[in-house]
């Protein structure tokens, strides 16, 4: 049995993160996905949509994923690697070389992401409807006070 293990935030699950889990599924016979706890996405810069145990309990939903553990701290990998007797460690491209130091205790492999999607894009145009909204809720306003004033 082959295990493959991954890490990842997965705020607004989208298909980029459906189509990795099933690629990286397609390398192996298990899936263990670890996803970072809301506290270690603190550490690393990021700000969450979707709380922790809720994103887990996506993950943990996908058919291809055998079992989620929380990510709490960079340095934990190799003790997961060990424990859940993984054979690869994969991640998508744009983490290519940052684990390579993985490869004395499994094999290391870094998938393409899925193009045209990715939760900084969805993020962005969440903000941009949002400031659009805005604008024309402002303009709504300034409308209504001319009005108030003619009157």
């Amino acid at each position: 049995m082959t295990t493959v293990i991954t890490y990842g935030t997965f705020d607004l699950f989208h298909i980029g993160h459906l189509r990795l889990l099933q690629r990286l599924r397609g390398l192996g016979d298990r899936l263990v996905v670890g996803v970072s706890t809301d506290e270690f996405n603190a550490i690393k810069g990021k700000k969450t949509v979707v709380p922790y145990a809720h994103r887990a309990d996506i993950v943990a939903a996908i058919r291809e994923v055998d079992a989620v553990f929380p990510e709490q701290r960079w340095e934990q990998k190799r003790d997961d690697i060990v424990r859940e007797r993984a054979d690869i460690f994969a991640m998508g491209d744009d983490w290519v070389g940052r684990f390579d130091d993985l490869s004395d205790l499994c094999k290391v492999v870094y998938l393409p992401r899925t193009r045209d999607v990715s939760t900084t894009e969805i993020r962005q145009m969440v903000n941009a409807l949002h400031l659009d909204r805005v604008a024309e809720l402002q303009r709504a306003v300034q409308h209504l006070q001319d009005l108030v004033a003619r009157l």
